[in-house]
């Protein structure tokens, strides 16, 4: 069974709430953020104060007692607690993904039940991915009719945030050949979540491994996931826009970085004739650059949110499409921000700067390893072939 309902969460019951919380909070895990990156230290208390604060059911409808909060709201939270901690900004997305597929799937009963438990304080994981197959899109795991339920075989990777879950939201295929997705409580009989991520960047996010070994589910718990893309909805472009947002807070915690170290620790170079590298003026070129991306790579962000609000209003395929390639816009500059960010740091601070007991490696590893999950130079194919052609981006959760 399911870990018990904490009776303790904040209710968060609007924006600029939901930004002050993100806020505080967000100081608060900067300040171990290094120490559990170079620990490789889960941060499962931080998780708790996380979801404790209300703040992973920001975007519950307020018809089910949630703050519904706007997208740009949401992917400016985001933001925020990745610039803290990218892991931790990390690991609430598939939550976030998987309460969008409730929301445009789910019936009346499976969104007022599941939103209830996400209002008390629990927290979902993802079962999507898996390795081995031919792309990215395939899926071997099969939900099979049991009775009145189902069972589930199979085995998943990169299964971020499982690891600290009460309900794991897994992506299977029924017997028609259609992506089914089953809300699996944590604690099922023949679910094993294996803690093998090895990746050097995100260290913390438990992307591992979770397998599925006749798990049976109630037939209540399965949400239709494939009809979520055989219509009109924000689902891709939801969990695009919070990719983009981790991207976005890790550029700004390596600018913050940078600006710091450059101030206090980097020394002039020998020909700037100058007495503090603050002073050298290539560094401030290219700090002056790198701050100019930064603010169109967040402007983006915010005006991809703003796409994605609109089409939550009026899903129709025009606004669906608008808000998928305002979104990839976003995520096409802030993939290519945070790794100039993070390399611009290093760069501009000197050697003393990859001394491990500073450990900024971390937003490198971080943004390198993240921004990884879907190749950018496919996001500048969409938004040329669209402008170029009116051609509209596909509709899936990679776009």
């Amino acid at each position: 069974m399911n870990a018990p309902l904490k009776t303790t969460t904040a209710l968060i019951e609007g924006d600029a709430q939901a930004l002050a919380m993100a806020e505080r909070l967000a100081e608060r895990f900067a300040q171990d953020a290094a120490e559990r990156d170079r620990e490789r230290r889960l941060p499962h208390a931080e998780l708790e104060l996380f979801s404790q604060s209300g703040l992973w059911a920001i975007s519950v409808p307020k018809a089910f007692g949630g703050a519904g909060v706007s997208n740009v709201t949401l992917a400016r939270v985001i933001a925020r607690i990745a610039q803290a901690d990218a892991s931790l900004g990390q690991i609430p997305q598939n939550h976030f993904y998987a309460l969008e597929v409730l929301r445009v799937n789910g019936t009346r009963e499976q969104q007022q039940r599941l939103y209830a438990e996400v209002l008390a304080g629990q927290r979902f994981g993802n079962a999507l991915a898996e390795l081995g197959t031919r792309t990215a899109l395939d899926r071997n795991t099969r939900l099979t009719r049991d009775g009145a339920g189902y069972r589930i075989d199979g085995r998943k990777f990169y299964s971020t945030g499982a690891l600290y879950a009460q309900r794991i939201p897994t992506l299977a295929v029924d017997e028609h050949g259609a992506g089914q997705l089953a809300f699996v409580p944590r604690h099922a009989p023949g679910l094993q979540v294996i803690d093998d991520w090895s990746g050097f960047g995100q260290r913390t996010t438990g992307s591992g491994s979770v397998i599925l070994d006749g798990v049976p589910v109630d037939a209540d718990d399965v949400v239709p996931f494939q009809a979520a893309f055989d219509r009109p909805t924000t689902v891709g472009p939801l969990a695009q826009l919070l990719h983009a947002a981790i991207d976005t807070g890790i550029a700004r915690a390596a600018y913050q970085d940078l600006l710091a170290f450059v101030r206090d620790k980097a020394r002039p170079w020998i020909d700037a004739g100058v007495d503090k590298a603050s002073d050298d003026p290539l560094t401030q070129q290219e700090i002056g650059r790198l701050a100019v991306r930064l603010s169109a790579t967040e402007a983006l962000l915010e005006r991809a949110g703003e796409f994605v609000d609109r089409a939550q209003a009026e899903p129709d395929e025009q606004n669906v499409a608008s808000a998928s390639i305002a979104v990839a816009e976003a995520r096409a500059i802030s993939t290519e921000t945070s790794l100039l960010a993070t390399s611009k740091l290093l760069e501009l601070s000197g050697s003393r700067a990859t001394l491990a007991e500073y450990n900024l490696d971390r937003h490198w590893r971080n943004a390198r390893t993240h921004t990884l999950h879907d190749p950018v130079r496919w996001k500048y194919h969409a938004v040329g072939n669209y402008y170029l052609n009116d051609e509209l981006p596909p509709r899936r959760g990679t776009i």
